[in-house]
């Protein structure tokens, strides 16, 4: 069993969308504010009980104000003019917060889910749950809200202020929004219902519709299903001296951090404390304590024998009073309950040149460390409660209710990356699920299952995840309002059938970092020295840019195409600043360019992706506006080299090391440098001061085919004095001002208007 699909409805900027689950991990990546913790609080507030009551108006998918407010006014029309109001949880029913829960069910597992299967036809397949958060009585609901409406208006209507700006005062509540942020837990309630897996749509475009004949479920529908556990992003580590408060578990803010220790408790006293039922293997534990408690009590006695005589010279115990006697009481939990119960040895094992111990508490450990290995433990009390290792399993025998372990067992994890540095990072994705599967009846058995689900910010996790787990969070507008959304892409369809392109681009991501999938814009460049560049000239000359987060990838100009589907489904901006490429059409032979010559284009990008033209004069004479693809309010821009104007003569490069020789002449000629820098330099040179742009471009052009190591070039350029103050090439320019231009609206698009915010609130 396994949970293949979930679908959030009108839950925050979720408006509706669908996170495919993988068989073992599901990773959710994407830009800031992209979705992923919204995501993350759904699953939890939906699907954990202890949390279904932390709802707040601020779940609600913030453009369905408008709508649900419309609902209050048609309510209160209906008081007023006496006509009544029609109740119905069909005016409701699409703009309330939902999930629905898909189980992919095997034939022999159907005994754990007959309360859910729809119809005496169903043999195998899916299952369906929608839990919603929906009122719990309409007709009270409708009492309530229109009672306080009508209170506020008549005391608005019998007050004395009667000036200029009376009739701008309201009382609370205005609407039903302020009435709900109140009172929504008086009147909202978590119910399930059973969908009908017939409707099931293996690409989500809208939600199954409940309609108000539909009953719910009696019960929690997943209770022996689905066991949940969930490690928060707010861990509460703190340093030594750090006192603030954090958030734990249960959603309770505690004062200090949550140490280690108290976790190590946790664990010991429900698998492994000896006193709890004791069996063979606790007898030598308890044998020795008690021989410990017989020896500190005599040794008590011996030290109090002075203080009681004395004691008793004052008349007391007396005749009829009881004496007084010392005695302890030894219990393994005691002794792990202090601060220091983790420590760490600073000495290795193998070091015996000190008898003395040299460790410290774990408050003194870095912070890193301390995240890890509360997350491994947490994993480990998980996977230990859900197979009721040690004593919970003798505890639960002897309880009056026989425990049936749940075929199911979901684990979230939020931000695993917190403090801990790039390597350990990616171990812990990598071990994560081992650690929950490390049981003798785990490991690769069916008969019972691990759903692992990560949400981060890392692209050291993104780059260690297997593709196909990874669910991309994609910023965008509502076709209804310019409230921005988000929605769920699964990166394992992004190719289709075209194997050669996904294993190409797999093999990529793998080999670059995986920041592409957290940017709010890429930009693909051909080679090292744009990669090496291009920062310099962002920072240079684009504020809004270098204050954003761009992705800069590396790819040359025979593979960038590769990644248009990836960046397609993206759906973020992209820049490709990429080569002329000049040959001949007779030999496919590279030349330097020229006008009129009947030259060609031999970049695959320029011929087959954007602007898909192939003749370098067409290329040359392209408007700006041609070089731009639209793509569903994504935007996609080529730039190249084009003509530009040197010493009053128009200079034509073919890649980006001579257009960029060409936008500094003063800076080559005025450089000696190594390898191609010297190169351009003597090219320069060879003219003896006179303007002849055709030659130079020849002459640049044999020095890159004498002289190709261009990462070395970019190197010598870093290395230069004056490298701050070099020109960005032109074609360079235009593309960095146009990425700002639209990172810009972008940014301004997913913001909410002050009339929208009016309306809603």
């Amino acid at each position: 069993m396994q949970i293949r699909y979930v679908d959030i409805q009108n839950f925050r900027k979720l408006k509706s969308c669908r996170i495919e689950f993988a068989d073992e991990k599901t990773v959710l990546v994407g830009a800031n504010n992209s979705g992923k913790t919204t995501a993350m609080d759904a699953l939890k507030k939906f699907l954990i009980k202890g949390l279904q009551r932390s709802f707040s108006t601020t779940d609600f998918t913030l453009s369905n104000w408008i709508e649900i407010n419309k609902i209050g006014d048609k309510w209160e029309e209906g008081v007023e003019d006496k006509s009544g109001a029609t109740l119905s949880i069909d005016d409701w029913e699409e703009f309330l917060p939902s999930l629905d829960l898909w189980l992919r069910v095997e034939e022999n597992e159907l005994h754990h889910v007959t309360h859910l299967i729809p119809s005496l036809d169903w043999d195998s397949g899916y299952v369906g749950v929608r839990i919603r958060f929906e009122p719990k009585d309409l007709k009270s609901l409708f009492k309530g809200y229109t009672s306080a409406r009508m209170a506020a208006k008549e005391a608005v209507q019998n007050r004395e202020n009667t000036g200029p700006d009376a009739d701008l005062f309201e009382l609370s509540p205005q609407n039903m929004r302020s009435f709900l942020e109140e009172n929504l837990l008086k009147y909202f309630v978590i119910r399930s219902y059973t969908l009908d897996s017939n409707k099931l749509s293996t690409e989500h475009t809208t939600p199954q519709i409940l309609g108000s004949e539909i009953e719910p479920t009696d019960g929690n529908p997943l209770t022996g299903l689905i066991r949940i556990d969930y490690i928060s992003a707010q861990r509460g580590f703190t340093d030594p001296d750090n006192k603030s408060p954090y958030l734990d578990d249960d959603n309770n803010y505690a004062s200090g951090g949550k140490s280690l220790s108290s976790q190590l408790r946790t664990y010991y006293n429900t698998h492994l404390n000896p006193e709890k039922l004791p069996d063979a293997s606790d007898i030598g534990a308890l044998e020795a304590i008690h021989n410990a408690q017989r020896v500190f009590d005599l040794k008590l006695k011996e030290d109090f024998k002075d203080a009681i005589q004395e004691l008793e010279t004052l008349g007391y115990p007396g005749f009829s009073n009881p004496k007084i006697t010392i005695s302890t009481q030894v219990k393994p939990m005691n002794n792990l309950d202090h601060k220091s119960a983790v420590q760490y040895d600073l000495l290795s094992s193998s070091n015996a040149d000190s008898n003395i111990p040299m460790r410290l508490p774990e408050s003194h450990n870095g912070l890193g460390y301390q995240n890890l290995i509360s997350m491994v433990f947490k994993l480990m009390s998980f996977r230990d409660d859900w197979m009721q290792v040690g004593k919970v399993a003798k505890e639960q025998s002897s309880s009056k209710e026989d425990y049936i372990t749940p075929p199911l067992h979901l684990v979230f994890i939020e931000e695993p990356e917190a403090h801990l540095h790039a390597q350990v990072q990616q171990v812990f994705i990598r071990k994560a699920y081992e650690v929950l599967r490390s049981h003798k009846d785990l490991g690769t058995s069916r008969n019972f299952t691990t759903q692992m689900v990560v949400s981060t910010h890392s692209s050291h996790i993104a780059h260690e995840t297997e593709f196909s787990s990874l669910r991309y969070f994609k910023k965008q507008i509502s076709h209804k309002s310019s409230i921005p959304i988000s929605t769920v892409e699964n990166l394992s369809e992004v190719f289709g059938r075209n194997e050669a392109t996904n294993r190409f681009v797999t093999r990529y991501i793998k080999s670059v970092h995986c920041d592409l999938f957290f940017a709010d814009a890429v930009i693909l460049v051909e080679g090292p020295a744009e990669r090496m560049l291009v920062p310099q000239f962002i920072e240079n000359d684009s504020n809004q840019l270098y204050e954003s987060y761009i992705s800069i990838l590396e790819i040359g100009g025979s593979h960038a195409h590769r990644l248009q589907s990836l960046i397609e489904k993206l759906g973020i901006h992209c820049l490709i600043i990429t080569d002329l490429d000049c040959i001949k059409s007779n030999s496919k032979k590279a030349i330097f360019p020229e006008r009129n010559k009947g030259y060609l284009t031999d970049n695959y990008t320029l011929k087959n992706w954007l602007p898909k033209l192939t003749k370098i004069d067409d290329l040359l004479n392209l408007d700006s506006d041609k070089k731009v693809l639209e793509n569903n309010g994504q935007f996609i821009r080529v730039a190249y080299q084009t003509p530009m104007e040197c010493s009053g003569q128009e200079a034509l490069a073919t890649t980006f090391e001579d257009a960029l020789a060409f936008e500094n002449i003063n800076f080559f000629q005025n450089n000696e440098g190594i390898g191609l820098l010297r190169k351009f330099k003597e090219s320069i040179d060879s003219l003896n001061g006179k303007t002849d742009n055709k030659l130079l471009s020849e002459k640049f052009f044999n020095s890159l085919r004498e002289t190709p190591k261009k990462a070395e070039f970019a190197l010598d350029i870093i290395y230069s004095d004056d490298f701050e103050r070099i020109k960005t090439p032109s074609y360079i320019t235009e593309g960095l001002k146009w990425l700002e231009e639209k990172v810009s609206l972008r940014n301004e698009h997913l913001s909410i208007s002050e009339k929208e915010y009016e309306v809603i609130k």
